[in-house]
């Protein structure tokens, strides 16, 4: 004997509840891409994983979060003489102690009458935040 059918929600799909949740997600995804966002895993402890969500939930979390970003990573390819020395990297982005690290190995290399006035303040702005002021190069 069949169980009678329990009056709910009328079905609306042929599809299964199951396989409407993954078209939908899969949409969503599809509208997130074309949007720019894109989904970044970061492995945190339980209770960092906490903040962040409470983080999160501030309107102001996206603009302070920018600005951690800017300070801690540097667009190798705005700057002339860092693009000429990363040029064989694909990564658009380094981690901005990196930077003065390559800046300082690689001084040797530079034509310092070519560093702008604008790269020349990131220089000194590294230097200042992760050598004490001080550039080695």
């Amino acid at each position: 004997m069949t169980k009678p059918r329990s009056a709910g929600r009328p079905r609306t799909s042929p599809l299964t509840r199951a396989e409407q949740l993954r078209a939908a997600k899969r949409t969503q995804r599809a509208r997130q891409r074309a949007a720019g966002i894109r989904p970044v895993e970061i492995p945190l402890h339980k209770v960092q994983a906490q903040r962040w969500r409470a983080a999160a939930a501030s309107p102001r979390f996206l603009a302070e979060l920018d600005r951690l970003l800017e300070a801690m990573a540097v667009d190798r390819t705005a700057w002339p003489v860092l693009r000429e020395l990363t040029w064989n990297r694909s990564d658009r982005w380094i981690p901005a102690d990196e930077a003065l690290r390559l800046y300082e190995r690689n001084w040797r290399h530079v034509d310092t009458a070519s560093i702008g006035e604008a790269e020349a303040k990131l220089i000194q702005d590294l230097a200042d935040r992760f050598a004490g002021g001080v550039f080695n190069g």
